[in-house]
């Protein structure tokens, strides 16, 4: 075969299909980015107690109930790496001090693994966020939402 003749395709193309495409893309662009910007609306604080742990012990069923829902309110917010290590440490000392040390420790452990923002569970890091949220420092615009839709009585 004689790579002379080989006839290139030709690519142009027409004017009328060249306006098309930008539109198409034009488009795609705007609905992406409107996407994005509605994507990071914060819903409003919800909890489970304490998820898929007992919210307390036979004889106090509510035992653990105020310390799981202060860590609810902080994974629902989300944040930096540094800032859900303290909270869990927080939540393990909560549990330390209504008389519980041992499953302080093991409740520390199932926060740790369980609730990192890269897993699609209600219970996530930064669950309040649509999914994937990640770790980050909350923006000013973020920090509004949270503030909006604080309930009272967490304020």
């Amino acid at each position: 075969m004689n790579l002379n003749t080989y006839n290139k395709p030709n690519l142009e193309l027409p004017e009328q299909s060249q306006y098309r495409l930008l539109c198409i893309v034009a488009i795609t662009l705007i609905f992406v980015l409107s996407f994005k910007a509605s994507a990071s609306k914060l819903k409003p604080f919800t909890t489970d107690g304490c998820s898929s742990f007992p919210d307390g012990t036979l004889n106090q069923r509510d035992l653990f109930l105020p310390c799981c829902i202060r860590h609810d309110l902080a994974y629902w917010q989300g944040g930096s790496v540094a800032q859900r290590l303290q909270v869990d440490q927080a939540f393990s000392a909560c549990i330390v001090s209504v008389g519980k040390p041992k499953l302080a420790k093991l409740m520390f452990l199932g926060v740790r693994v369980g609730g990192a923002p890269y897993l699609p569970t209600p219970f996530r890091w930064g669950y309040g966020w649509p999914y994937p949220k990640g770790y980050g420092k909350l923006t000013e615009a973020e920090m509004v939402q949270v503030n909006e839709l604080t309930p009272e009585e967490f304020k």
